[in-house]
This record gives C-alpha cells, structure tokens and sequence, in this order.
C-alpha cells in the first residue's frame, strides 16, 4: 500500500483507525451476518438489515456531529419500533423461538458493525486515498481471519469445493473486499456518512437467504464440506 505523492506518513491514531475499521467492517461483520442469517427467517433479516441508514446516522450525529434531521429522527424510531414488532412476532416452538431471537441479534450485530465501518472509513476518507484505505483495511482483514482459517482448515474438505464455488469466492473477494470499498471511500469523500448510509438500504436485498444460507453461498458457515474428522 504505497502512499500517493505528497501523502503524509499515516499517525498512530489513523493505524488503530484501520484496525477498528478492519476488525468491525470486515472481520466481526461477516461472522454476525453469516451465523446470524442461518438462524432467522428470510423476513426477520430484510428488516433489521434496513435498519442500517437510520443506525449510520445516528452515529454519525454522535461521533462525525453531522447534522441530524427531522426525517432521520423519524427513520431511528421507526427502525427500533419495526426490529421490537419483529421480535413480539415469535415462533410457538421453544427452540425454533431462541434461535430466532439469537439470529436476530446477531444480524443487529451486523448492523452496528457496518454503521461502525461507515463512520470510520469516513474520517479515514478525508485524508487518505480511496485505493490506499481498501488495500490497509484488507490487510488487516487478513490478518484478523487466517488464524481462524487455519483453526478450521482440518475440519474442511477443500476437494468438495467446485471450481465454480472456488471462482465465486474469488469473485466475492475482488468485488466486495476490494473494488466496492475502493468505490465507497473514493464517494465518502465527497457525501456526508448519513446520505451515504441511505444506499446501504440495497444490502438486504444482496443477502437475500435462500433457504435460510445467504444468495450466493451454498453452505452455511456450519455446513462447509468437512472432512469428516
């Protein structure tokens, strides 16, 4: 991640930047949205994930103190009211009920953790370059990950993994890790962190699950081929 010409050499505050930015944005927010989507329903996952606008701009009021408008007030309350109606409508079942209530935190999680992701790639946008802040934050991902990776590379059998499913984590990584955090920074620049977090409105509707695993994964997280060990 060489610096732009005339870039400055990036300060303590701005490493522990990425670090949060990484930890939350890419780390903590694929393992609530993952685990949490496997254990709600397809409905119970649209709704907390468009929760997210009203989250982002509530936290950019408290820690960008961006302007917070009438409307935005109104889109927070209605978003707690909709996930509080969400979670009155529980299945009869005991165990089909805790799941539920498990997978619908941790897709809050998620929520936070991407509103999170927004606010401080904003303030890192301001100062930093577009394709710089993807290649740093990407970094660190890596860095969080691969322990865990290793950890379960022995309950894995990669033979059962198609060159397809292959060619589509390939795809994935390229297009979600790197080109779209390119492009979202390169536009933070530019919009404020609460007009921004309205297009995160269209993230449901890109995890849509099927059959309770998210569009473009064949497994859940708990059903990847294992090895049998």
């Amino acid at each position: 991640s060489r610096r732009h010409p005339g870039e400055t050499k990036l300060t303590a505050t701005e490493h522990r930047l990425f670090f949060v930015m990484s930890f939350f944005g890419n780390f903590l927010f694929s393992v609530c949205m993952l685990y949490g989507i496997s254990m709600t329903t397809a409905t119970a996952a649209g709704v907390i994930l468009a929760t997210l606008p009203a989250v982002v701009a509530l936290l950019s009021w408290l820690l960008l103190r961006e302007h917070l408008t009438r409307r935005v007030v109104v889109a927070v309350i209605l978003a707690v009211g909709g996930i509080a109606l969400l979670q009155l409508a529980r299945p009869t079942d005991a165990s089909s009920r805790g799941a539920a209530w498990l997978g619908n935190l941790l897709l809050f999680g998620a929520v936070l953790c991407e509103a999170t992701y927004v606010i401080v790639a904003k303030r890192l946008a301001a100062t930093r370059a577009p394709l710089r802040v993807s290649a740093l934050a990407n970094l660190w991902g890596l860095a969080l990950i691969t322990p865990f990776g290793v950890w379960q590379l022995d309950k894995v059998n990669l033979l059962a993994v198609t060159s397809a499913i292959w060619l589509l984590l390939v795809f994935y990584s390229l297009a979600a890790s790197l080109f779209a955090v390119w492009m979202w920074v390169a536009g933070l620049k530019s919009v404020p962190a609460n007009q921004a977090g309205v297009f995160t409105v269209a993230l449901p509707t890109a995890t849509v699950p099927r059959r309770g695993k998210p569009a473009l994964l064949p497994w859940t997280p708990t059903q990847f081929p294992h090895s049998g060990r």
